[in-house]
């Protein structure tokens, strides 16, 4: 599939058209990852990188990598003492 901008959208935001490119597939892939559509294995075989590298790229760029439900951090705390001292904050 390709998709495809006006070059006036370059222009504007000042972006060269393959760094804009790895932008926009970094924001697609990780909203598809945090929202539970795909794997951070499949994402990065995308990307062409490791996992690791995936994960480091989606964080960089506002994206969560772990989401818990309140529920697990509870959970969490009551076996990670400073993150136990943080919920009674």
């Amino acid at each position: 599939m390709e998709v495809t901008f006006p070059n006036e959208l370059l222009v504007a935001l000042r972006e060269e058209p393959d760094s804009f490119r790895q932008k926009v597939l970094v924001y697609t892939l990780g909203k598809l990852y945090e929202t539970g559509r795909i794997s951070g294995g499949f994402a990065a075989q995308i990307l062409g990188c490791d996992r690791y590298d995936f994960y480091r790229l989606i964080s960089e760029h506002g994206f969560s990598v772990i989401d818990y439900v309140e529920e697990d951090w509870s959970a969490e705390a009551d076996f990670t003492p400073w993150l136990s001292s943080q919920k009674q904050e």
